[in-house]
């Protein structure tokens, strides 16, 4: 995220992103750009998370996102990854700046590891009002083995 489109537009500010270093930079044992640029997202998204008997639920706040915007995604791994990015809005005039920009721009994203018995074919999300609600549905436990009778013949 641009510091600048937050205010911050400082000289001394205009270096802090660089902090984490390159992305190209392998060699080093600092986080990549990409990395931090992540972990601050995942950081200013809040979310709740409910169990219920037969489901997880995932509630995330995605103010001003549209469900088109919206990426809710489970891997391979388990993991439910949700992102989206509010962009910053279009100025309407000409002329008009912002005297001051407080609501967050940028990328939101979370990502939970999901539990052995989440059904990854069962999950279902919905926006709205700026919130995200996400459910996965629980695989329904297996049915206890009923005993086999065997007969025993006389021989």
């Amino acid at each position: 995220m641009d510091l600048r489109l937050m205010g911050f537009d400082h000289p001394l500010f205009h270096h802090i992103m660089d902090y984490a270093g390159d992305d190209k930079s392998s060699n080093s044992s600092a986080p990549s750009r990409t990395f931090m640029l992540d972990a601050k997202a995942m950081a200013a998204t809040p979310a709740d998370v409910k169990e219920y008997p037969n489901s997880y639920v995932f509630i995330i706040d995605m103010p001003g996102l549209k469900s088109g915007d919206i990426k809710v995604q489970v891997d391979g791994d388990n993991v439910l990854s949700i992102s989206g990015e509010r962009k910053r809005e279009a100025e309407e005039k000409e002329g008009a700046k912002y005297v001051r920009m407080e609501r967050r721009v940028g990328k939101l994203m979370r990502k939970f590891v999901l539990p052995e018995n989440a059904n990854k074919e069962k999950i279902t999300a919905v926006c709205q009002d700026g919130v995200l609600t996400v459910t996965v549905e629980n695989v329904p436990p297996p049915e206890p083995k009923k005993p086999r009778t065997i007969e025993v013949k006389i021989g």
